[in-house]
């Protein structure tokens, strides 16, 4: 299903659902009845197939043994895609004991919605609220439910606006909704893990689920939509109700600013650390407090609130934008944040250090290896571009691909961003079509929202599919934060489409089948030269062929991987691996083979690739 159609049916069912909601909920039903349904179907088809077969063994013989293995083996792939498991939410757990008053308030707004009771109520180091049901042991026996509680948001909430975002998140509790879009979820899991479980297994009995899989799916993810849309109006106005529009209008604004506070300002400072030390030096939770009272000035503020009131809904999330969620309570737009100790402390009292010092720990233990890593990769950079910077005293002319990597440089590792955006502007005037300055440039304005650049990421996207994705994903935020819902929405299908044809390539580079079409290299004769070099010097190599393979990706060109297949001396599978590895260590360190490439053993147990290269003309280079 195209953007455009999917936009369409959404619009239409949008539409049908404000209508008549419960005819709509119970067509989604039926819906997902049907997609099971089908499922259902199969798997009786391929039951009936196996015992079919069983009955046949006397008659058949092996014949009859060998296809009720194949058909068994089949079916185990689709149960094991379609059985669902979903993990527990993770958190700190509270009782009632640890924090009384905030369980006071979860008792007086589930006796005020009829909402069921909690099992569990964890604090999360997220910035959100949430409530979650799974299933025990089955559908006939029963959910528990669970309360997720955001810490960092408690703290940036009063008392009363908390109130509003939890009576929210119980509203969809008693109105089924978590039940619904937890149902809802499975099948749309279900699905994806059977798509994917087929795909990775390639067997030829993916075609009986071409119907569901290509044409049934996409149409269920879009009918599903507005459903889950119309869920979220529902519960603001329970949460209006309990409370007040204002005090959801103050709730809405304050988690839409801090939100982005968060996002674009306290933790990229708190990353950015890890630029000067190899180790953390402070513990993020402990200081967030402090963070929004000192750092969260009015200026930024009130911005942050404009670029939210701008962003308009769209396809890219099931909840409506800002202001259509205020125009739903009849409220504008109020940013009335909590003053020192008006926060999580009115509710959860002392446990509040001690919460903050385990979600530090465990922030601390999980960060500290990438942390080291971005500390060693900035000291490298560092070094480079004083390395740059040296020759560039030094009088010396840089090349272009040098200068470009001088200029990113000159941000990332010196963080001067104007200079940065200096040099990137005057590479793209002396050469416009180089790619890789245009993305760097358009990157760095955008995230200014600069509009000029616009022209040079759309560029990008059409014409260098290594970045594409973060170019169209760039354009996507950046419209949005324009409020040109249109054009998010348009960018957000543009960066689906192209992160799919990426899975689909980096999958499909990474196996090969003896279905698979070949063609011929296209290496000139310099690289090849090179590469037969490399390979005249690994020991135990006997012949080898190197060829393309070709990969047709839907909506886009014919996408080629190179596979190099090699013949190796050795008794046995286990005696040709002994000169597999040391041939594949060579060959990467060499840098001599054309990038993805994949290498196989061609005899031995893969002796049928070996023939199919051996009769292609012009496969062969050793």
């Amino acid at each position: 299903m195209t953007n455009d159609r999917f936009a369409a049916l959404v619009e239409r069912l949008e539409a049908a659902a404000k209508r008549d909601p419960t005819a709509y909920q119970s067509r989604v039903f039926m819906l997902a009845l049907a997609g099971n349904a089908y499922l259902a179907g199969i798997v009786a088809l391929l039951l009936a197939a196996i015992a079919g077969m069983v009955a046949m063994i006397a008659v058949l013989k092996f014949v009859a043994v060998k296809l009720a293995i194949l058909f068994g083996g089949f079916l185990l792939v689709v149960l094991r895609a379609t059985w669902i498991r979903l993990p527990p939410p993770q958190g700190i757990e509270l009782t009632r004991a640890d924090a009384p008053r905030l369980f006071d308030l979860i008792d007086g707004l589930r006796t005020a919605l009829d909402a069921p009771p909690f099992h569990h109520v964890l604090v999360t180091d997220e910035f959100n609220a949430a409530v979650c049901q799974q299933p025990r042991f089955g559908v006939l026996a029963g959910t528990r439910n669970y309360l997720l509680l955001g810490l960092p948001l408690m703290m940036a909430l009063t008392p009363e606006q908390f109130r509003a975002v939890l009576a929210h998140e119980l509203g969809h509790l008693a109105r089924g909704h978590g039940r619904i879009a937890n149902w809802v979820y499975c099948q749309r899991r279900r699905w994806a893990q059977l798509t994917a479980a087929l795909t990775e297994s390639q067997s030829r009995g993916r075609l009986l689920f071409s119907p569901l899989l290509n044409h049934f799916v996409p149409y269920f993810t879009a009918y599903s939509f507005p459903l889950a849309r119309a869920n979220e109006y529902e519960a603001d106005a329970a949460s209006a109700a309990l409370t007040s529009p204002r005090v959801v209008s103050e709730a809405l604004t304050a988690v839409n600013v801090y939100g982005a506070f968060l996002q674009e300002r306290y933790w990229p400072q708190v990353h950015r650390d890890a630029d000067e030390s190899p180790q953390p030096r402070f513990m993020p939770y402990s200081s967030l407090r402090r963070g929004y009272l000192e750092q969260l000035d009015g200026a930024a503020a009130g911005q942050w609130v404009e670029q939210s009131l701008a962003r308009r809904t769209d396809l890219a999330d099931t909840h409506p934008s800002l202001s259509d969620r205020l125009a739903a309570v009849g409220e504008a737009a109020r940013f009335a944040p909590p003053a020192d100790g008006e926060g999580a402390e009115c509710l959860l009292g002392p446990r509040v250090p001690e919460l903050l010092e385990q979600l530090d720990r465990q922030w601390h233990d999980g960060v500290l290896s990438s942390w080291r890593e971005r500390h060693e990769a900035v000291r490298a950079c560092r070094e480079r571009h004083a390395e740059l910077e040296a020759r560039l005293a030094a009088g010396e002319a840089l090349g272009i691909d040098e200068r470009v990597e001088h200029a990113w440089l000159t941000d990332d590792a010196a963080h001067d961003a104007d200079r940065a955006i200096s040099l990137l502007r005057a590479i793209v005037d002396e050469a416009p079509e180089h790619l890789g300055a245009r993305y760097s440039l358009g990157m760095r304005l955008i995230a200014r929202d600069d509009e000029a650049g616009v022209a040079l990421l759309e560029r990008v996207v059409e014409e260098d599919p290594a970045v594409a994705v973060p170019a169209a994903i760039a354009l996507r935020d950046h419209a949005a934060r324009r409020g040109r819902g249109e054009d998010a929405g348009r960018w957000h299908g543009r960066a689906v489409a192209l992160s799919e044809r990426h899975a689909t390539i980096e999958r499909e580079e990474s196996m090969v089948r003896l279905g698979d079409t070949f063609v011929r290299h296209d290496l000139d004769a310099e690289r090849l030269a090179a590469l037969q070099a490399t390979i005249r010097g690994l020991a135990g190599v006997k012949r080898a062929y190197l060829v393309r393979k070709q990969i047709p990706v839907e909506g886009g060109p014919m996408h080629h991987g190179y596979v190099l297949g090699l013949s190796l001396s050795g008794l046995g599978d286990a005696g040709r691996a002994t000169h597999m590895g040391p041939a594949l260590e060579t060959l990467q360190v060499a840098g001599v083979l054309p990038a993805g490439t994949l290498i196989l053993c061609v005899n031995g147990t893969n002796y049928r690739f070996g023939r199919k290269f051996y009769w292609m003309r012009g496969a062969r280079i050793r």
